[in-house]
């Protein structure tokens, strides 16, 4: 059963029925909003990135992105850019493979970010949705939906965070302007 995360909510990563989870998938799907014109509406593509920002405490010590595909460690994957998404809804554009088990004992936080790579604003997007997902059963977890649009190019999505000898993931849903994940690291540190 998954929970519809609201700005700021926290949930446990522990599997139902006990246990931790070994290997989660956050998902980012999104589609671009029609715009009207004077002939008709018409849709223009949109370039989300998903990014991963690994922490050791506040400390930034690797990020996984459309031009870094895997950790340094191998613990955690990008599975490629989508230059145009367009599944929004229950379907996922981007995913990054989180295997938590491997994930280095340095690392306590990983912060989920998006951003428009092209510089166009979320007023232009649709349907947007950050996710995780149970990779070993493909349950989907905890999702947390991007409401509102809004001139602002990135959104800080979410944040997994290490709690004892498990994981637990906040819905952070912070608006911010830039077009990479570095453009964001002011915004993200105000989260660790």
């Amino acid at each position: 059963m998954s929970v519809n995360l609201q700005k700021g909510q926290a949930v446990s990563l522990q599997k139902q029925g006990g246990g931790s989870l070994t290997v989660v998938r956050m998902g980012l799907g999104w589609k671009a909003a029609p715009k009207r014109g004077l002939f008709g509406t018409r849709t223009r593509q949109i370039d989300l990135d998903a990014s991963a920002v690994l922490f050791a405490d506040r400390e930034p010590v690797d990020v996984v992105f459309f031009q870094h595909l895997t950790s340094d460690d191998g613990s955690i994957r990008h599975t490629g850019d989508n230059l145009v998404g367009g599944a929004g809804g229950e379907q996922d554009d981007e995913s990054i493979l989180v295997d938590l088990a491997n994930v280095p004992a340095n690392v306590t936080q990983i912060v989920f970010t998006v951003n428009s790579f092209t510089g166009q604003t979320f007023a232009e997007v649709q349907d947007a949705h950050c996710r995780l997902v149970d990779e070993t059963n493909d349950e989907e977890l905890a999702r947390y939906t991007l409401g509102g649009g809004g001139r602002h190019t990135a959104q800080i999505m979410a944040k997994v965070s290490r709690v004892g000898d498990g994981w637990s993931m906040a819905a952070i849903g912070e608006p911010a302007d830039g077009q990479t994940f570095q453009d964001l690291m002011p915004v993200i540190a105000k989260f660790l």
